[in-house]
């Protein structure tokens, strides 16, 4: 469907402007008409092809969508109203044209829940699935406030990821970058002045003048080689479903990212479960939901096999259990949960000390990481100064002889 950059006016005179998705004019008409918007001109909008083109929502618009949207409606604003003041209100383009189109959706009838729907790159299953739940059950404010909370812990959680690994990657660009310089500056400036001095050079300055060679001759493949690999590797696994399985199974085998990881994701899984637990959604369809949350193929596999086990009539726990992919604790908090009729509260508390323990495991990695780099660049720097001086020395050395 094509999109249209639009000026309207308001019933109160006010000028609005905005992108919209219409077949045509007398639907884009109708629309913005349902907004409570007079159309005064328009224009289709240029698709853009450029690299880095924001047509994107982050975790942040949907923290702000949440919050505000369960705000209004708790004050008894009207759904329309709402929804009109937050495309209004929000400084993402992008979002402004897709709550447009959600408004004009739901004055069409639609429910909130089938509105979001049509946006499935904006909004997940689970938010639709939640959302929808909260309808059915007229407790869609409570659901909003778990939404802020569930999505906010996330975006602070990746939020606090990239902060660690800041530092360990400016380090790791500094070594690649120094690197670099010797390679192609430093070390062929000495190499004329060593072949000079007419004696055999040692083994290791031998293979520095053969890397420094391949960085200078063959640079665009020292520099081309890793990206095609890299990309030929995302192919291979976005297309074939064996070896996105491997590679999903391979990242939890690490042996220090691997445990984080895996950590991460059961406090992903049990935040998420235990929210549309308490939204009412029933746990097979929570856990099928879950499949698609959790990111990893080897994880969503054994949830797989735990919602067939359920359907076949066993407990929870045992079929966590049986899954061999669930810590003793998910399991334990799962038994306790069933047995006390809180399951909701013990999978909270399961996201919680994971969290906790992400947080700490990550301290205990960025310490680690920051004198393992500076160990890798001082060996490269000792190993270049060494095979470069060595064999300076000891032309000295026969010359005082």
């Amino acid at each position: 469907m094509p999109s249209f950059n639009y000026n309207a006016v308001d019933k109160l005179g006010r000028l609005a402007m905005g992108q919209i998705d219409a077949i045509n004019e007398v639907d884009l008409e109708i629309r913005l008409e349902r907004m409570g918007l007079d159309l005064i001109t328009f224009r289709a909008a240029k698709k853009s092809t450029h690299l880095f083109n924001r047509n994107k929502v982050s975790n942040q618009d949907l923290v702000m969508f949440c919050f505000q949207l369960e705000q209004l409606m708790s004050a008894g604003v009207p759904l329309l109203e709402c929804l009109t003041d937050l495309r209004e209100s929000s400084s993402n383009l992008y979002f402004q044209k897709v709550l447009g189109a959600v408004s004009a959706e739901v004055e069409g009838g639609k429910m909130l829940s089938q509105a979001l729907a049509e946006h499935p790159s904006v909004f997940s299953d689970v938010f639709v699935s939640l959302i929808d739940a909260g309808e059915q059950t007229g407790q869609l404010p409570v659901v909003l406030n778990n939404l802020f909370n569930t999505i906010r812990w996330q975006d602070e959680l990746m939020s606090q990821t990239k902060k660690l690994l800041a530092y360990p990657a400016f380090v790791a660009v500094v070594v690649l970058g120094a690197v670099a310089f010797l390679m192609t500056y430093l070390v062929p400036q000495m190499v004329s002045f060593l072949r000079n001095m007419g004696q055999e050079l040692p083994l290791n300055t031998k293979i520095l003048i053969a890397i420094s060679n391949a960085f200078v001759n063959y640079w665009w493949l020292v520099i081309g080689l890793p990206v095609l690999i890299v990309i030929g590797l995302t192919a291979m696994i976005q297309a074939n479903p064996k070896a996105r399985y491997r590679f999903d199974m391979l990242k939890l085998d690490l042996p220090v990212t691997g445990p984080i990881l895996h950590k991460i994701i059961m406090a992903r899984f049990a935040r998420y479960f235990a929210l549309m637990y308490q939204t009412g959604i029933p746990i097979l369809d929570a856990i099928k939901i879950c499949e698609n949350i959790v990111g990893n193929r080897v994880v969503a596999d054994a949830l797989s096999r735990v919602h067939a086990q359920i359907n076949a009539g066993d407990s929870m726990s045992e079929s966590f259990r049986n899954a061999g992919l669930f810590p003793q604790l998910v399991v334990r908090m799962i038994k306790v949960g069933e047995s006390t009729g809180g399951l909701d509260k013990s999978l909270l508390n399961i996201s919680y000390f994971y969290d906790r323990d992400v947080n700490d495991s990550m301290q205990k990695m960025l310490k680690m990481l920051e004198p393992a780099l500076t160990v890798i660049l001082g060996g490269i720097l000792a190993f270049i100064m060494f095979s470069v001086l060595g064999p300076v020395y000891d032309s000295f050395s026969k010359l005082k002889i």
